[in-house]
């Protein structure tokens, strides 16, 4: 029986259907208008949404994929259209975040002259991607498009990059769909090694002063639950990274807070009192360790963790236990004892309270002057409840946003953690809107962050996308003046900024907004913009010199965090 011959084109919109795909992002060109001509076919299946520029894309699908534990997809032309979403392919490789971005190309015959918006994809991507490939003839779609889900979210995911030449694109071939569950040489998952695990259960026993750091991995292994049943069992207190703040509930006891530079006090001091220190799922990011010579230098440590790459890559550890935490976890679990710490929990009150003096009242509960950005964040998340998702840009808005944010449900933080990209953060939200439509999806951004990708209000307004907006304005590029301030004599270089009317920006694309200038303004403007339907901009003026504390200074010692600037 002849099966059905088909274009490229069609095989690739026939091949994401296969693999569950229901949303695109992306942006029409000339290498790729045989993929959208198909597209206009496949509507009904295949949503796409039309972004204002390519990297906002590639964010998009980071967004969508992050919220939603799914693949991200985006798709683009060739040359510049390709170019622009390196950012994002960059950003969604350092945070292991599952996306495919397919771009179109010029046709093989052209490849190598120079031709129109031709570009080397394949060559540029494969430093920043998981794989790297190009379709150079139409009966490889069904096999790329499977091996591309396959690799982008298997074992630590991240991103894949198919380059699709032209001829392909409209060549006719026998199409017939593809699964794939194994590739030769690449091992998502490595055994776990049950010695190893003996041993961390040995050190996790016979431990005073025991202390977890819970990273992404294990969201991205959905093992939240695991996660807790291994702390508590053994009474484990533990700090998360930035990406890994949801993984446990804001409010559990055994939660102690945020690790790294503009983490919570305690957590960082106790890094280097604690004895034995257990690594789920982190890589040890210089932003948390700080000074690796001085980190943790008294402690045993374990490390679990699905990449082997990342064993002994920055800090030397006792123990490593390789595999994904959702399985590790459990047979951890297994292997150690009941214990209380009550004693060694109790220890880390001091540094709580004198974080709250000195730093969290003043942030968060001011009397007087200027709104905050702490308390604006903490006032938000009280107002959205357990449903929230926090997506942020980058810089002071970042920080102090996720710092005082409280999280009561897995995959609830959307932020570029290892490429600290600017302008992510709108984008970002608008594919977290379509990754889980029934949260509340709150983006806070500065006014540097917001301008690198302000087009993309363009894509709100024709989607109608439920994006909640909260402009933290100080008219600075916050994070670099604070830097400016602390250790180049406040010689604010380039760092002032200009702003336009942001209320008569919002109106010219539609969406409401409002300007919260005093204190007494802020839970109306809150109120508002919760109880509007579809998306939001709320301004807020902040200090404009306000600074994020505590701060381990660069290539300082975690537990020496200044409180003060």
């Amino acid at each position: 029986m002849t099966k059905e011959k088909i274009t490229g084109a069609e095989a690739l919109m026939r091949s994401l259907e296969h693999q569950g795909v229901t949303t695109l992002f992306g942006y029409p060109g000339g290498s790729i208008m045989p993929v959208f001509d198909a597209l206009f076919d496949h509507s009904a299946q295949l949503n796409h949404i039309l972004v204002r520029h390519e990297q906002a894309a590639a964010h998009a699908a980071e967004g969508y994929a992050r919220v939603s534990g799914k693949v991200g997809v985006c798709l683009v032309t060739s040359g510049p259209g390709a170019t622009n979403t390196i950012t994002g392919i960059a950003d969604a490789m350092i945070d292991s975040t599952p996306i495919v971005v397919i771009a179109g190309q010029v046709g093989t015959p052209f490849l190598g002259s120079d031709a129109f918006q031709e570009v080397d994809l394949v060559g540029i991507t494969q430093p920043i991607s998981k794989w790297s490939y190009q379709i150079r003839r139409a009966e490889d779609v069904p096999m790329a498009v499977a091996k591309a889900f396959y690799i982008a979210q298997s074992g630590r995911p991240g991103p894949v990059v198919l380059d699709f030449a032209k001829n392909a694109q409209v060549e006719s071939f026998e199409y017939e769909p593809v699964d794939v569950d194994f590739i030769r040489s690449y091992v998502p998952v490595p055994d776990t090694d049950m010695t190893s695990l003996e041993e961390a259960a040995k050190m996790i026993n016979s431990a005073k002063r025991p202390f977890a750091l819970v990273g992404q991995g294990v969201t991205l292994g959905n093992a939240q639950k695991e996660l807790l049943t291994f702390l508590e069992k053994a009474d484990i207190p533990c700090g998360t990274t930035l990406l890994g703040l949801s993984d446990i509930p804001t409010s559990h006891r055994l939660n102690k807070g945020m690790l790294g530079m503009h983490g919570n006090l305690g957590p960082n001091v106790k890094t280097n009192e604690c004895d034995v220190l257990i690594a789920i799922g982190m890589r040890f990011d210089d932003r948390v360790t700080g000074n690796l010579a001085t980190y943790a230098r008294q402690a045993k440590i374990i490390h679990l963790d699905i990449d082997p790459a990342e064993i002994n890559k920055n800090v030397k550890v006792d123990v490593a236990v390789m595999g994904d935490c959702k399985q590790t976890l459990p047979q951890l679990t297994d292997m150690i004892t009941f214990a209380h710490h009550e004693e060694w929990i109790a220890s880390f009150r001091e540094h709580e309270q004198l974080e709250y003096e000195r730093v969290i009242k003043n942030e968060v509960y001011p009397a007087d002057g200027p709104l905050k950005m702490g308390e604006v964040a903490r006032a938000v998340s009280d107002a959205a409840g357990d449903k929230a998702v926090l997506v942020t840009d980058v810089g002071q808005n970042q920080m102090l946003s996720a710092r005082y944010f409280r999280y009561n449900r897995n995959r609830s933080i959307i932020t570029s953690g290892g490429l600290g990209t600017m302008g992510f953060g709108l984008p970002a939200a608008i594919g977290a809107t379509f990754g889980d439509s029934e949260r509340i999806i709150c983006a806070f951004m500065g006014d540097g962050g917001l301008q690198m990708s302000i087009q993309e209000l363009g894509t709100i307004m024709e989607q109608k996308a439920p994006v909640k907006i909260i402009l933290l304005n100080n008219n600075y590029l916050g994070n670099v003046r604070q830097w400016q301030a602390m250790f180049f004599n406040r010689r604010y270089s380039f760092t002032p900024m200009m702003n336009p009317d942001y209320m008569k920006i919002a109106e010219a694309y539609g969406i409401p907004s409002r300007l919260v200038v005093k204190r007494e303004e802020l839970s109306q403007g809150i109120e508002q913009m919760l109880n509007t339907d579809g998306p939001f901009l709320l301004e807020v003026a902040v200090i404009e010199e306000g600074n994020v504390l505590p701060m381990t200074p660069p290539g300082g010692t975690v537990n020496e965090m200044l409180l003060e600037c």
